[in-house]
Protein backbone atom coordinates (compact mmCIF):
# COMPACT_ATOMS: atom_id res chain seq x y z
CA UNK A 1 0.00 0.00 0.00
CA UNK A 2 1.39 3.42 -0.95
CA UNK A 3 -1.07 5.86 0.65
CA UNK A 4 0.90 8.54 2.49
CA UNK A 5 0.25 9.56 6.09
CA UNK A 6 2.20 11.67 8.56
CA UNK A 7 3.43 11.06 12.10
CA UNK A 8 2.25 14.08 14.06
CA UNK A 9 3.18 12.76 17.52
CA UNK A 10 4.47 9.60 19.13
CA UNK A 11 5.53 8.05 22.42
CA UNK A 12 7.16 4.82 23.53
CA UNK A 13 7.72 2.84 26.70
CA UNK A 14 10.45 0.33 26.01
CA UNK A 15 13.47 -1.36 27.62
CA UNK A 16 15.43 1.79 26.76
CA UNK A 17 14.88 5.25 28.25
CA UNK A 18 12.50 6.33 25.54
CA UNK A 19 9.59 7.87 27.44
CA UNK A 20 11.29 10.91 28.95
CA UNK A 21 14.34 12.90 28.03
CA UNK A 22 16.65 12.96 25.05
CA UNK A 23 17.20 9.55 23.46
CA UNK A 24 20.43 10.80 21.88
CA UNK A 25 22.06 11.07 25.29
CA UNK A 26 20.28 8.15 26.99
CA UNK A 27 22.67 5.26 27.77
CA UNK A 28 22.27 1.85 26.19
CA UNK A 29 20.39 -0.48 28.55
CA UNK A 30 21.48 -4.09 28.14
CA UNK A 31 20.92 -7.48 29.72
CA UNK A 32 22.45 -10.94 29.86
CA UNK A 33 19.29 -12.62 31.18
CA UNK A 34 17.71 -13.05 27.70
CA UNK A 35 14.88 -10.71 28.73
CA UNK A 36 14.68 -6.95 28.20
CA UNK A 37 11.92 -5.57 30.47
CA UNK A 38 10.48 -2.10 30.00
CA UNK A 39 11.68 0.92 31.95
CA UNK A 40 8.35 2.12 33.29
CA UNK A 41 7.72 5.82 33.98
CA UNK A 42 5.88 7.36 36.91
CA UNK A 43 2.24 6.76 35.99
CA UNK A 44 0.71 9.16 38.52
CA UNK A 45 0.78 12.25 36.27
CA UNK A 46 -1.32 10.30 33.75
CA UNK A 47 -3.61 7.97 35.73
CA UNK A 48 -5.57 8.73 38.94
CA UNK A 49 -4.35 6.79 41.94
CA UNK A 50 -7.64 4.97 42.57
CA UNK A 51 -7.57 3.63 39.00
CA UNK A 52 -3.86 2.95 38.99
CA UNK A 53 -3.98 0.37 41.75
CA UNK A 54 -6.48 -1.78 39.83
CA UNK A 55 -4.59 -1.81 36.56
CA UNK A 56 -1.97 -4.30 35.42
CA UNK A 57 1.31 -3.42 33.74
CA UNK A 58 0.22 -3.58 30.13
CA UNK A 59 -2.85 -1.44 30.83
CA UNK A 60 -0.72 1.19 32.54
CA UNK A 61 1.89 1.08 29.80
CA UNK A 62 -0.62 1.24 26.95
CA UNK A 63 -2.79 3.98 28.42
CA UNK A 64 0.14 6.15 29.50
CA UNK A 65 1.88 5.84 26.14
CA UNK A 66 -1.31 6.77 24.30
CA UNK A 67 -1.90 9.83 26.50
CA UNK A 68 1.71 10.98 26.08
CA UNK A 69 1.40 10.54 22.31
CA UNK A 70 -1.69 12.74 22.21
CA UNK A 71 0.14 15.40 24.26
CA UNK A 72 3.10 15.21 21.92
CA UNK A 73 0.90 15.61 18.84
CA UNK A 74 -0.79 18.78 20.12
CA UNK A 75 -4.07 17.69 18.52
CA UNK A 76 -7.29 18.82 20.21
CA UNK A 77 -9.44 15.87 19.20
CA UNK A 78 -8.68 12.20 18.81
CA UNK A 79 -10.15 10.31 15.88
CA UNK A 80 -10.21 6.54 15.41
CA UNK A 81 -8.15 4.47 17.87
CA UNK A 82 -6.51 1.46 16.25
CA UNK A 83 -4.06 -0.86 17.97
CA UNK A 84 -2.35 -4.18 17.55
CA UNK A 85 -1.22 -6.72 20.11
CA UNK A 86 -0.05 -10.28 19.91
CA UNK A 87 -1.00 -11.42 23.40
CA UNK A 88 -2.93 -8.62 25.15
CA UNK A 89 -2.85 -8.63 28.93
CA UNK A 90 -0.93 -11.76 29.86
CA UNK A 91 -0.84 -10.92 33.57
CA UNK A 92 -4.65 -10.78 33.83
CA UNK A 93 -5.11 -13.84 31.64
CA UNK A 94 -2.77 -15.91 33.79
CA UNK A 95 -4.42 -14.67 36.99
CA UNK A 96 -7.90 -15.54 35.75
CA UNK A 97 -6.87 -19.03 34.61
CA UNK A 98 -5.06 -19.63 37.89
CA UNK A 99 -8.18 -18.65 39.88
CA UNK A 100 -10.36 -20.99 37.83
CA UNK A 101 -8.24 -23.88 39.09
CA UNK A 102 -7.81 -22.44 42.61
CA UNK A 103 -11.51 -21.80 43.25
CA UNK A 104 -12.82 -24.75 41.21
CA UNK A 105 -14.71 -22.42 38.86
CA UNK A 106 -16.65 -20.77 41.72
CA UNK A 107 -16.54 -17.27 43.23
CA UNK A 108 -14.30 -15.94 40.47
CA UNK A 109 -13.28 -12.28 40.43
CA UNK A 110 -14.43 -10.96 37.02
CA UNK A 111 -11.91 -8.07 36.93
CA UNK A 112 -8.94 -10.08 35.56
CA UNK A 113 -11.18 -11.55 32.85
CA UNK A 114 -12.53 -8.13 31.85
CA UNK A 115 -9.06 -6.60 31.75
CA UNK A 116 -7.54 -9.56 29.91
CA UNK A 117 -9.51 -8.92 26.73
CA UNK A 118 -7.37 -7.69 23.86
CA UNK A 119 -9.26 -4.41 23.44
CA UNK A 120 -9.10 -3.34 27.09
CA UNK A 121 -6.31 -0.81 26.39
CA UNK A 122 -8.31 0.74 23.55
CA UNK A 123 -11.35 1.02 25.78
CA UNK A 124 -9.39 2.70 28.56
CA UNK A 125 -7.83 5.17 26.14
CA UNK A 126 -11.22 6.02 24.65
CA UNK A 127 -12.76 6.52 28.11
CA UNK A 128 -9.88 8.72 29.23
CA UNK A 129 -10.05 10.90 26.11
CA UNK A 130 -13.83 10.84 25.67
CA UNK A 131 -13.22 9.44 22.18
CA UNK A 132 -16.30 7.93 20.56
CA UNK A 133 -15.01 7.30 17.04
CA UNK A 134 -14.00 3.99 15.44
CA UNK A 135 -12.15 1.73 17.89
CA UNK A 136 -10.46 -1.50 16.88
CA UNK A 137 -7.74 -3.88 18.07
CA UNK A 138 -5.96 -6.32 15.76
CA UNK A 139 -4.58 -9.57 17.16
CA UNK A 140 -2.60 -11.01 14.26
CA UNK A 141 0.64 -12.24 15.87
CA UNK A 142 3.56 -10.70 13.96
CA UNK A 143 1.21 -8.66 11.77
CA UNK A 144 -0.73 -7.09 14.64
CA UNK A 145 0.84 -3.62 14.58
CA UNK A 146 1.26 -3.54 10.83
CA UNK A 147 -2.42 -4.42 10.31
CA UNK A 148 -3.40 -1.63 12.69
CA UNK A 149 -1.18 0.71 10.67
CA UNK A 150 -2.75 -0.47 7.42
CA UNK A 151 -6.26 0.06 8.82
CA UNK A 152 -5.27 3.54 10.02
CA UNK A 153 -3.92 4.50 6.60
CA UNK A 154 -7.15 3.33 4.99
CA UNK A 155 -9.21 5.36 7.48
CA UNK A 156 -7.13 8.44 6.72
CA UNK A 157 -7.55 7.86 2.99
CA UNK A 158 -11.33 7.67 3.53
CA UNK A 159 -11.45 11.03 5.28
CA UNK A 160 -10.46 10.69 8.94
CA UNK A 161 -8.36 13.69 9.98
CA UNK A 162 -6.20 11.71 12.40
CA UNK A 163 -5.84 8.34 14.07
CA UNK A 164 -4.27 7.16 17.30
CA UNK A 165 -2.40 4.05 16.25
CA UNK A 166 -0.31 1.86 18.49
CA UNK A 167 0.86 -1.48 19.77
CA UNK A 168 1.52 -2.96 23.19
CA UNK A 169 2.99 -6.17 24.56
CA UNK A 170 4.06 -7.42 27.97
CA UNK A 171 6.19 -10.34 29.09
CA UNK A 172 5.53 -12.34 32.25
CA UNK A 173 7.75 -14.91 33.95
CA UNK A 174 5.29 -17.67 33.09
CA UNK A 175 5.03 -16.70 29.43
CA UNK A 176 8.80 -16.36 29.17
CA UNK A 177 9.15 -19.92 30.50
CA UNK A 178 6.50 -21.32 28.13
CA UNK A 179 8.09 -19.66 25.08
CA UNK A 180 11.53 -20.86 26.15
CA UNK A 181 10.23 -24.44 26.04
CA UNK A 182 9.32 -24.09 22.36
CA UNK A 183 12.56 -22.48 21.25
CA UNK A 184 11.72 -18.79 21.15
CA UNK A 185 14.61 -17.73 23.39
CA UNK A 186 18.29 -18.58 23.43
CA UNK A 187 19.28 -21.32 25.85
CA UNK A 188 22.55 -19.76 26.99
CA UNK A 189 22.63 -16.34 28.72
CA UNK A 190 23.35 -13.82 25.98
CA UNK A 191 24.58 -10.26 26.31
CA UNK A 192 22.12 -8.16 24.32
CA UNK A 193 24.99 -5.93 23.15
CA UNK A 194 26.48 -8.85 21.21
CA UNK A 195 23.16 -10.32 20.06
CA UNK A 196 24.07 -10.29 16.37
CA UNK A 197 27.46 -11.93 16.85
CA UNK A 198 26.05 -14.87 18.84
CA UNK A 199 23.99 -16.57 16.17
CA UNK A 200 22.14 -19.60 17.57
CA UNK A 201 18.52 -20.80 17.77
CA UNK A 202 16.26 -18.31 19.55
CA UNK A 203 16.47 -14.65 20.46
CA UNK A 204 16.03 -12.50 23.57
CA UNK A 205 12.57 -11.58 24.83
CA UNK A 206 11.24 -8.05 24.99
CA UNK A 207 8.13 -5.97 25.50
CA UNK A 208 6.92 -2.44 24.94
CA UNK A 209 4.16 0.02 24.11
CA UNK A 210 4.33 2.51 21.25
CA UNK A 211 1.69 4.92 19.97
CA UNK A 212 1.60 7.23 16.95
CA UNK A 213 -0.71 10.09 16.11
CA UNK A 214 -1.17 9.86 12.36
CA UNK A 215 -2.64 12.55 10.12
CA UNK A 216 -3.61 12.70 6.48
CA UNK A 217 -2.19 16.18 5.92
CA UNK A 218 1.35 17.51 6.36
CA UNK A 219 2.06 20.05 9.10
CA UNK A 220 4.99 21.66 10.87
CA UNK A 221 7.23 19.66 13.21
CA UNK A 222 6.04 16.24 12.09
CA UNK A 223 8.38 13.34 12.63
CA UNK A 224 8.13 11.59 9.29
CA UNK A 225 5.78 10.35 6.61
CA UNK A 226 4.77 6.74 6.14
CA UNK A 227 4.79 6.27 2.38
CA UNK A 228 4.77 2.52 1.91
CA UNK A 229 3.64 -0.66 3.64
CA UNK A 230 3.88 -4.26 2.49
CA UNK A 231 2.98 -7.46 4.34
CA UNK A 232 4.15 -10.88 3.15
CA UNK A 233 3.19 -14.19 4.75
CA UNK A 234 5.81 -16.95 4.39
CA UNK A 235 7.22 -15.52 1.14
CA UNK A 236 9.56 -17.44 -1.12
CA UNK A 237 13.14 -16.21 -1.29
CA UNK A 238 12.50 -14.84 -4.77
CA UNK A 239 9.35 -12.98 -3.71
CA UNK A 240 11.08 -11.52 -0.66
CA UNK A 241 14.14 -10.41 -2.66
CA UNK A 242 12.00 -8.73 -5.33
CA UNK A 243 9.83 -6.92 -2.77
CA UNK A 244 12.80 -5.76 -0.74
CA UNK A 245 14.48 -4.40 -3.87
CA UNK A 246 11.31 -2.52 -4.81
CA UNK A 247 10.71 -0.97 -1.39
CA UNK A 248 14.38 -0.18 -0.79
CA UNK A 249 14.59 1.94 -3.93
CA UNK A 250 15.96 5.34 -2.91
CA UNK A 251 16.43 4.32 0.74
CA UNK A 252 19.39 5.80 2.60
CA UNK A 253 19.12 3.38 5.53
CA UNK A 254 17.50 0.04 6.33
CA UNK A 255 16.32 -0.71 9.85
CA UNK A 256 16.17 -4.46 10.30
CA UNK A 257 14.62 -6.67 12.93
CA UNK A 258 17.66 -8.97 13.11
CA UNK A 259 17.45 -10.88 16.38
CA UNK A 260 20.41 -13.28 16.49
CA UNK A 261 18.29 -16.34 15.60
CA UNK A 262 20.29 -18.36 13.08
CA UNK A 263 17.18 -20.24 11.90
CA UNK A 264 15.80 -17.12 10.23
CA UNK A 265 18.92 -15.02 9.62
CA UNK A 266 18.88 -15.87 5.90
CA UNK A 267 15.83 -13.65 5.41
CA UNK A 268 17.73 -10.60 6.65
CA UNK A 269 20.72 -11.56 4.50
CA UNK A 270 18.52 -10.77 1.50
CA UNK A 271 18.75 -7.12 2.57
CA UNK A 272 22.57 -7.34 2.68
CA UNK A 273 22.61 -7.65 -1.11
CA UNK A 274 21.10 -4.19 -1.50
CA UNK A 275 24.33 -2.46 -0.39
CA UNK A 276 22.46 0.04 1.75
CA UNK A 277 23.64 0.86 5.32
CA UNK A 278 21.72 -1.11 7.93
CA UNK A 279 20.87 -0.74 11.61
CA UNK A 280 19.38 -3.68 13.55
CA UNK A 281 17.21 -2.66 16.52
CA UNK A 282 16.24 -5.83 18.44
CA UNK A 283 19.16 -5.46 20.90
CA UNK A 284 17.27 -2.38 22.12
CA UNK A 285 13.76 -3.77 22.55
CA UNK A 286 14.03 -7.56 22.37
CA UNK A 287 11.81 -9.81 20.26
CA UNK A 288 8.01 -9.74 20.51
CA UNK A 289 4.99 -9.77 18.25
CA UNK A 290 4.73 -6.00 17.81
CA UNK A 291 8.42 -5.04 17.91
CA UNK A 292 7.97 -3.44 14.48
CA UNK A 293 6.26 -0.50 16.21
CA UNK A 294 9.49 0.21 18.11
CA UNK A 295 11.42 0.08 14.83
CA UNK A 296 9.05 2.60 13.27
CA UNK A 297 9.36 4.87 16.32
CA UNK A 298 13.17 4.71 16.03
CA UNK A 299 13.11 5.40 12.30
CA UNK A 300 10.85 8.43 12.71
CA UNK A 301 13.18 9.85 15.37
CA UNK A 302 16.19 9.40 13.10
CA UNK A 303 14.47 11.10 10.18
CA UNK A 304 13.36 14.16 12.13
CA UNK A 305 16.63 14.67 14.00
CA UNK A 306 18.89 13.55 11.14
CA UNK A 307 21.08 11.65 13.57
CA UNK A 308 21.39 8.16 14.99
CA UNK A 309 21.62 7.62 18.77
CA UNK A 310 25.24 6.47 18.46
CA UNK A 311 25.49 5.18 22.04
CA UNK A 312 22.79 2.60 21.22
CA UNK A 313 24.83 1.26 18.31
CA UNK A 314 28.39 0.70 19.60
CA UNK A 315 29.47 -1.04 16.41
CA UNK A 316 28.12 1.72 14.22
CA UNK A 317 30.71 2.63 11.60
CA UNK A 318 29.11 5.03 9.19
CA UNK A 319 25.66 6.33 8.33
CA UNK A 320 24.71 8.73 5.54
CA UNK A 321 25.12 12.43 6.36
CA UNK A 322 21.56 13.03 5.17
CA UNK A 323 18.79 10.50 5.67
CA UNK A 324 15.67 11.16 3.62
CA UNK A 325 14.22 7.70 3.31
CA UNK A 326 14.29 4.65 5.58
CA UNK A 327 13.07 1.12 4.90
CA UNK A 328 12.02 -0.82 7.99
CA UNK A 329 12.13 -4.58 7.40
CA UNK A 330 11.04 -6.91 10.18
CA UNK A 331 9.71 -10.46 10.35
CA UNK A 332 8.33 -12.57 13.17
CA UNK A 333 10.02 -15.96 13.29
CA UNK A 334 10.10 -16.32 9.51
CA UNK A 335 6.33 -16.21 8.99
CA UNK A 336 5.04 -12.64 8.98
CA UNK A 337 7.29 -10.25 7.00
CA UNK A 338 6.59 -6.51 7.04
CA UNK A 339 8.17 -3.58 5.18
CA UNK A 340 7.43 0.03 6.08
CA UNK A 341 8.84 3.00 4.16
CA UNK A 342 9.43 6.20 6.12
CA UNK A 343 10.37 9.53 4.53
CA UNK A 344 11.63 12.83 5.85
CA UNK A 345 9.14 15.72 5.92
Amino acid sequence: MKVKCYIQGMAAISPQQTFNGDIFSAPLVHTDSNLLPCIEPDYKPFIPGNSLRRMTRVLKMGLTTALQCVRDSGLDTVGPIVTGTGKGSLQDTEKFIREIEQYKETALNPTPFIQSTYNSVNGLVALQLNATAYNNTFVHRGFSFETALLDSMMLLAEGASNTLTGAFEEMTAEHFYIKSRIGFWKQAPTDSRSLYEQLSPGSIAGEGAVFFSLTAAPADNQYAAVTGLKLLYKPTDEKLADTLATFAEGADLILTGRNGDNRYEHYYQQADRLNIPQLPFKHLCGEYDTAGAFGMWLGANILRSQQVPAQWFPSLEKVPATINRILLYNHFYGEQHAMIVLERV
